[in-house]
């Protein structure tokens, strides 16, 4: 009985957790435990090595893992072209996300995915005899086996200059359902950078207790920058005063969470260089 009881309350936790992630804003000072945190960037498009291609809603033609890999602007949303210029997605399309083998994956908001990781944009790839999603390489060649069924684009359409106004270490993404856009955000982690961030972006991998810190991008596309997967943050809603320093959040409290290697995203074989 003791079991039964201990069970329902552990599932009436979640489902409250559950609740807030869903609908429940904050709408008062105060810290959030729980929270993942992630970072991301607009991503060069240097790094790639595939095919270019005509990109819809850009001039001229671009790599084609930049414009739809899991690594590229469609999960990143902005990047930064070969001459050096902002574009970011502008429509989403019809498609989701597919792993390696091109099998639809979900996010759950919190890094986990419902199949294997994503890899690609749920169109604008090939398959392989083998049943792996491949691609043409700009010095020709095929990624990962030559490409035999083409599944057509996803329908998403790119354009020129950043997606939103966004300051490195200064602005975050946050699903708008729990954070409010405009809400001032304390990240104790991110003390070297003042800790304070405004909520101005968003993400359809973003729900619920899941902070997406906009940064520089890295010297690598193999480095996955800093992940936390339990994290706290203090959160001030908009037209709140911001404290100089949250409650609690003196020298003497609790150190802040250590960041945890994340999980590699998928390798579509961009290096740098132009």
């Amino acid at each position: 009985m003791r079991k039964t009881f201990v069970i329902l309350v552990a599932v009436l936790a979640a489902g409250a957790l559950l609740a807030e992630a869903a609908g429940a804003v904050v709408r008062k000072p105060r810290w959030l435990g729980h929270v993942a945190i992630t970072e991301y960037y607009p991503v060069p498009e240097k790094w790639f090595v595939g095919e270019k291609v005509s990109a819809p809603g850009l001039p001229g033609q671009h790599r084609i893992d930049w414009l739809y890999s899991a690594r590229g602007v469609s999960m990143e949303g902005d990047g930064i072209d070969l001459d050096g210029n902002a574009v970011h997605i502008d429509e989403l399309g019809d498609g989701g996300w597919v792993d390696e083998r091109g099998h639809d994956t979900e996010s759950d908001g919190h890094g986990h995915w419902s199949s294997g990781g994503p890899f690609w944009r749920d169109g604008a790839y090939w398959k392989s005899p083998d049943g792996f999603v491949t691609f043409p390489l700009d010095a020709g060649g095929w990624f990962r086996g030559t490409g035999q069924d083409y599944v057509d684009p996803p329908g998403a359409t790119f354009a020129p200059g950043p997606s939103r106004p966004l300051r490195p270490y200064k602005s975050i993404a946050v699903d708008p359902d729990l954070i409010a856009f405009g809400s001032k955000v304390f990240i104790p982690q991110y003390r070297d950078h003042g800790g304070w961030f405004v909520a101005q972006d968003t993400g359809g991998a973003i729900q619920g207790r899941h902070v997406d810190v906009f940064r520089t991008p890295p010297a690598s596309i193999d480095d996955t920058g800093q992940y936390f997967s339990s994290a706290r943050v203090y959160v001030v809603p908009p037209g709140k005063r911001r404290p100089h320093l949250p409650p609690g959040d003196g020298d003497q409290g609790s150190p802040p969470e250590q960041p945890t290697t994340p999980q590699p995203g998928p390798d579509t074989g961009g290096t740098p260089g132009g």
